[in-house]
């Protein structure tokens, strides 16, 4: 269930409210171009500044959209575990078919606090859970101990989405859990390095716009077609690099309001892309044909 392409799926604004007519468009529009699953409320959705309401909301949406089609993994994470595990008993009640946790933020747990934080969690909801190690954003990192112990005892902590961009805890995550744990890349310029090494896909930012494209590169991996992955992968490169410019999803959001697929409207403390980055991104658009 959990391999290929997963869209870390943006949740559009419209007059600073979201924008529930164009997230079940978005929700359509993925399904019908090959999407693998759908992954609401995570760092590109923009999570920590929805209200508890409208988080809940937009994964009813997203799940009474899919209807079953693809799997939706909700991202329920938050730096204090009863909100954590209020937000996915909420998702559970919805109908979500894994959730996604980010590691606690700001309070840097130990690797100790790290284990029982997900432990609770899985023990006292009983979801699939895939862990979202970004010690980049949160300041802690779950070492692959710690992940091998979390999978050793708690057999619904199913995966992670791997976003340390260190290839090397990449191969000693798969080494110490196993082939049968979903390791899912969290960088889109890291997908087929890390397929290659026995992952099952990418959670991916790009795929907001280029859902056909990533679902391809990962079904040609999977088929053995490694050569048409590699050309899709080296195809999409600059574009990648482009689309982390600034803060994600600032790059993706004006992207998707320049195809006119989105307002491009974010929430403060996110602000409009400058605009000599623009420059840069719409440069990367034409030179892989989205523009003319």
């Amino acid at each position: 269930m959990f391999q290929g392409s997963f869209v870390a799926l943006i949740t559009p604004f419209k007059n600073g409210k979201v924008d529930e007519e164009k997230l079940r468009e978005l929700v359509e529009f993925h399904i019908q171009n090959g999407t693998n699953g759908i992954v609401p409320c995570g760092t590109t959705g923009e999570s920590p500044t929805l209200s508890y309401e409208e988080h809940k909301r937009v994964i009813k949406i997203v799940v009474e959209q899919s209807k079953k089609r693809v799997p939706v993994v909700a991202g329920t994470g938050s730096n204090s575990t009863e909100e954590a595990l209020e937000l996915t008993m909420d998702a559970k009640v919805s109908g979500v078919d894994a959730v996604l946790l980010v590691s606690p933020y700001y309070n840097k747990p130990t690797q100790k606090g790290l284990y029982l934080h997900f432990k609770e969690i899985a023990m006292k909801t009983k979801m699939p859970i895939v862990v979202y190690n970004i010690p980049s954003r949160t300041g802690v990192n779950v070492e692959p101990s710690t992940l091998a112990e979390l999978v050793r005892d708690c057999p619904n902590i199913i995966g992670v989405k791997e976003s340390t961009g260190n290839m090397d805890q990449a191969s000693a995550t798969m080494n110490l859990c196993g082939k049968d744990f979903c390791v899912l890349s969290g960088d889109d310029s890291l997908t087929l390095p890390i397929m290659a090494l026995g992952g099952k896909g990418v959670i991916s930012v790009i795929a907001n716009i280029l859902p056909k494209d990533v679902s391809e590169l990962t079904a040609s991996f999977f088929k053995g077609d490694i050569e048409k992955a590699k050309s899709i992968h080296y195809r999409m490169f600059n574009l990648v690099k482009a689309l982390f410019l600034e803060t994600n999803p600032i790059p993706i959001k004006t992207a998707m309001q320049i195809l006119k697929m989105d307002t491009g409207e974010m929430r403060l403390p996110l602000s409009q892309m400058g605009n000599e980055n623009v420059e840069k991104l719409k440069k990367a658009m034409k030179d892989y044909k989205l523009l003319k």
